[in-house]
């Protein structure tokens, strides 16, 4: 959630930064803003609304002249979107301009301190006090740094700040704690930024600031330092993929590019990890010694990474025989879970940001567990703070809902259940060979799923049910977690209530919300509850529910016979087939969203990647 993008150069900074915030418009906002230092003053415009109301108010950054500022996309926390609560957030003497992703925890007590002082505010936001520290600072010692150094020593909470000093017309220091933050190294000009696509365009070689470090730089220097104000040497990276990954490539939304990416991302995340017909994790530290004295493996996540992980527990427990917990991250520390050295804890995250699942990541190595992290971002906290890492290799993620992502989070589970079971010798020889030769074919068959013929069919039930105002997705076993994901989907981009059960759960209650017109989406592709769950249509079918069914191809004609609709995915090895009924329902979710007239790409309320519990 919210984004930031700071320039020093010799370049006009306005137009820059619009730019780089339009890359991170995926975030999720509801308002933005510029502070660019001109010839005497800090000159400040923003806006409630979307990017272009910026730009338009701006003439697309042309009127605000200066060769450095800060921009931000704001995702409210602390007062409403208004403009006045727009980040940046200028001092009370108007000498410090701040952005500032993350939250102040105790900004109600700072707050108060400042104003018995006689300082003023105007907003709502924790981000002022912030803005207004620095600036008491500020006027006590007259040194940038220094004012900047003892404002965040008296800050709790998570924070990216990117700041401005009137005084100081060439410098823009940084300061990064549990929210992330980039340097970018340019040609005669430096960047700052949440996430590389919003300075992709511009510089490939980059730093990722680590918690509590600050950068102070201007258009031909950097310096970087450690939280306790000693210099650090950072390690420049260099971005492996390009400009165009992070744009639309001719489709109409960033969902639907990233749906039809799912093939090549499955082959990126499993083809380097299979070699001669063996699952090889590199780095990754779990010997069959260790494995066998594990008493329980938690699953830490949280929105479709949780999803992950209640599918992760039916398939872990089945190869490995290891008791198997997904635990919703936001909840982990404060059920004082009963965990030591003999619990595994693997977390998921897309970002590797994730406030609520890093605070749990924490508490699960306080407590003395191994901790193992799934991420797709390099760099990023989650992955520097487990003791092990896998990364997903998805490759960049722009829309807000996530697609491509869930589906290499789900590879490496696979990976990672053989490769464990291989270690226990859980797992017999014959079914390894099977799950390798599964997992080696799945790219390919997920590039069934996207023929033209099964997205026209998926097309047609959307324009046919996007009308309706409840839909219940029912399934069993990994079906049913399955199930989760396409209902959460369709609420995120449809803005369609929906709720999702085990399929054998609806005569214990669910079931009295089915009536004329609800539509049911029932997921058959485990056969041998096939059967079971054509019962359970028949249930919702006798209350005048609307039933479309995900089954399998070759099962598809009994299915006809209880379904309003069919749509079908190739059999494949029984244990990987959520990997392609999934597909399915993110294109129904899409579609329906596109019916309704929704915002595909940016869903209200919701931001990629949630930075604050």
């Amino acid at each position: 959630m919210c984004g930031i993008v700071g320039y020093a150069g010799k370049r006009q900074a306005a137009p820059i930064l619009l730019e780089g915030l339009s890359k991170l418009e995926y975030r999720g906002y509801d308002s933005a803003g510029i502070c660019i230092h001109g010839e005497k003053s800090l000159q400040i415009a923003k806006a409630k609304g979307r990017l272009q109301v910026l730009c338009d108010q701006t003439e697309n950054g042309n009127a605000v002249k200066g060769i450095i500022g800060i921009g931000h996309t704001r995702w409210a926390t602390h007062g409403a979107p208004s403009d006045v609560n727009s980040h940046p957030h200028l001092s009370d003497s108007g000498k410090i301009a701040v952005v500032h992703n993350g939250i102040i925890e105790n900004e109600a007590k700072l707050r108060t301190q400042l104003i018995a002082k006689g300082i003023q505010f105007r907003s709502e936001t924790d981000t002022e006090v912030v803005a207004n520290l620095v600036g008491y600072y500020y006027e006590k010692t007259g040194n940038f740094v220094t004012a900047v150094r003892k404002a965040v020593s008296r800050i709790e909470g998570s924070y990216a700040l990117g700041i401005l000093c009137e005084d100081l017309p060439d410098t823009i220091i940084a300061v990064k704690k549990d929210s992330p933050l980039i340097f970018g190294y340019g040609e005669g000009e430096n960047f700052i930024a949440s996430d590389v696509p919003a300075i992709l365009k511009h510089t490939q070689l980059v730093s990722y600031l680590e918690e509590g470090e600050m950068v102070i730089f201007n258009a031909s220097s950097v310096r970087f330092f450690d939280g306790n104000g000693d210099p650090v040497e950072k390690k420049r990276e260099q971005i492996t993929w390009e400009l165009d990954a992070a744009e639309r490539g001719g489709y109409d939304h960033f969902m639907l590019k990233e749906i039809f990416e799912q093939p090549k991302a499955l082959r990126d995340t499993i083809s380097p990890r299979i070699q001669k017909g063996e699952i090889v994790l590199d780095g990754i530290d779990l010997s069959a010694q260790y494995l066998q004295d594990v008493r329980k493996i938690y699953l830490v996540a949280c929105g479709s990474a949780y999803y992950v992980s209640v599918l992760a527990k039916y398939i872990i427990e089945k190869t490995c025989r290891i008791p198997t917990e997904a635990v919703m991250a936001s909840e982990f520390r404060y059920a004082e879970p009963v965990i030591d050295e003999r619990n595994l804890v693997i977390i998921i995250s897309q970002s590797g940001e994730t406030a609520d699942t890093l605070a749990a990541l924490r508490e699960a190595k306080r407590l003395g567990a191994k901790t193992l992290a799934i991420v797709n971002v390099v760099g990023s906290a989650i992955a520097k703070t487990a003791d092990q890492t896998i990364y997903t290799w998805a490759g960049p993620e722009i829309a807000v809902a996530t697609t491509k992502a869930f589906s290499t989070q789900l590879a490496v589970v696979y990976l990672l259940a053989a490769y464990m079971a291989r270690q226990l010798k859980t797992m017999d020889e014959e079914t390894y060979r099977a799950w390798v030769t599964g997992l080696e074919q799945l790219p390919g068959e997920a590039e069934k799923v996207l023929t033209a013929e099964k997205v026209e069919a998926v097309q047609y039930y959307a324009s046919r049910y996007y009308g309706h105002h409840d839909a219940f997705y029912i399934g069993r076993n990994v079906d049913s977690a399955i199930c989760l994901e396409g209902s959460l989907k369709l609420k995120e981009v449809a803005y369609l209530h929906s709720e999702a059960y085990p399929a054998g759960e609806l005569k214990h209650g669910p079931i009295s919300l089915i009536e004329n017109g609800t539509l049911v989406v029932a997921l058959a592709t485990v056969e041998p509850l096939f059967d079971k769950t054509m019962a359970n249509i028949r249930e919702v079918k006798a209350r005048g529910a609307d039933v479309l069914c995900v089954t399998l191809e070759d099962m598809a004609q009994e299915a006809q016979k209880q379904g309003d609709g069919i749509l079908t995915i190739p059999r494949i090895l029984p244990v990987l087939q959520p990997s392609l009924s999934l597909i399915p329902l993110q294109l129904f979710s899409y579609y329906v969203a596109l019916n309704r007239g929704c915002d595909v790409d940016k869903p209200r309320n919701l931001a990629k990647s949630v930075t604050v519990e």
